[in-house]
């Protein structure tokens, strides 16, 4: 278990999500165009729903099990990397495409904000064929990664588990994931899936554009008139609980000098979900994802260290 956060152990969390390896370019100040830019660059492991199964793991889940689809090419250092992290790893194998990846460009000043190059390759080709019900046994809670939304054979894939999870009572939580996929997808389409979970995850550039509205604590408000359990991440300031259309709590984030965002949002929803499985209220839960948060923009990279205090 994690050193820096902790909650209690106890419930079976499954993460069905992307598996990518992140390519972390930290440089500061802007890009120069059409020449070198000084960059310190680092090959981590990565995707959404592994970064949030690792950080369940390291904040106090008791199981963490992770659907994903890899290619040959990197299968055995992604799971070696996995069971590291304490999650335990399903891993499809892409007889075609290779593992995805990200080329995440992180400005190394005070914001540490970061810019993502995104080819999936085999993490969104995850399909209704590589579902089982049997997945869900023994599970306490069901996360889908957004990214499962934006490529046909994935989101079929995202229906298929989230009825499968709906038929055996077993909650559901989903974090958008992107603001400009989203976009693409488009709101309409998203929301009406979002009508089957039990507990959204946006951010505020998210939860804005999913409402139209320009204030985060309404867009939360409005949310959760859709989805019983709303919590928007709003970064430095923290985040917004809201359930069933009343005023949002306000969570303070912890104050901390940043040196990489890149993940940040995906620490907060792992460890708001082991303290929910711990039994946690959510305006706790999401004091605890503030906490992995913080401790998340510390590091470089969407992952927390190994259990064994490793990189």
């Amino acid at each position: 278990m994690g050193q820096g956060v902790s909650a209690g152990r106890r419930g079976s969390l499954l993460v069905v999500g992307d598996v990518v390896t992140d390519v972390v370019a930290r440089h500061r100040g802007p890009l120069a165009a059409g020449t070198d830019t000084a960059a310190a660059i680092r090959t981590l492991p990565g995707g959404a729903g592994a970064n949030v199964a690792c950080w369940a793991a390291y904040t106090g889940a008791a199981d963490v099990r992770l659907l994903g689809r890899v290619g040959a090419d990197a299968v055995a250092w992604h799971e070696r990397e996995l069971v590291a992290a304490g999650v335990r790893p399903r891993l499809v194998v892409d007889p075609q495409a290779a593992t995805g990846t990200v080329i995440c460009l992180v400005d190394t000043g005070a914001a540490a904000e970061r810019t993502f190059l995104t080819d999936s390759g085999a993490s969104l080709r995850l399909g209704p064929a590589d579902w089982s019900d049997a997945l869900l046994d023994g599970v306490d809670r069901l996360h889908l990664s957004g990214y499962l939304l934006f490529t046909e054979s994935s989101r079929a894939l995202a229906g298929t588990a989230l009825a499968a999870a709906r038929a055996r009572g077993v909650p559901v939580s989903l974090d958008p994931a992107s603001a400009g996929f989203l976009a693409e997808l488009g709101v309409d389409r998203f929301l009406a899936f979002a009508q089957g979970l039990d507990v959204l995850l946006p951010s505020r550039d998210e939860a804005c554009l999913l409402t139209g509205l320009p204030d985060p604590a309404d867009a939360a408000a409005e949310l959760s008139r859709l989805v019983p359990l709303a919590v928007v991440k709003a970064g430095a300031d923290g985040a917004l609980v809201a359930r069933r259309g009343a005023v949002p709590t306000r969570v303070p984030a912890l104050p901390v000098a940043p040196r990489d965002t890149t993940g940040a949002g995906d620490a907060f929803t792992g460890a708001l979900l082991a303290a929910l499985l711990a039994g946690a209220g959510p305006e706790e839960a999401a004091a605890r994802g503030c906490q992995a948060g913080a401790e998340a923009v510390r590091r470089v990279g969407g992952r927390p260290p190994h259990r064994d205090g490793g990189s």
